[in-house]
């Protein structure tokens, strides 16, 4: 499922609105092991551009 929510991301990550409503689905579909996984590579991937949408969603988690 992992990698669904993540090839979902890269397809979205064009629109703010569009990336934060897939985030938060994929979010919901993830198990807590994959979430932390999850966690690491959105902050890898898109921390330059959407910092501020992935600390509004992950910072609840921590």
């Amino acid at each position: 499922m992992i990698e669904y929510v993540k090839t979902i991301l890269l397809k979205v990550s064009f629109d703010k609105k569009l990336f934060e409503k897939e985030l938060r689905k994929g979010l919901n579909m993830l198990t807590p092991p994959e979430v932390q996984e999850f966690r690491i590579w959105c902050y890898k991937t898109f921390a330059k551009i959407y910092l501020g949408v992935l600390n509004k969603y992950f910072v609840k988690l921590t």
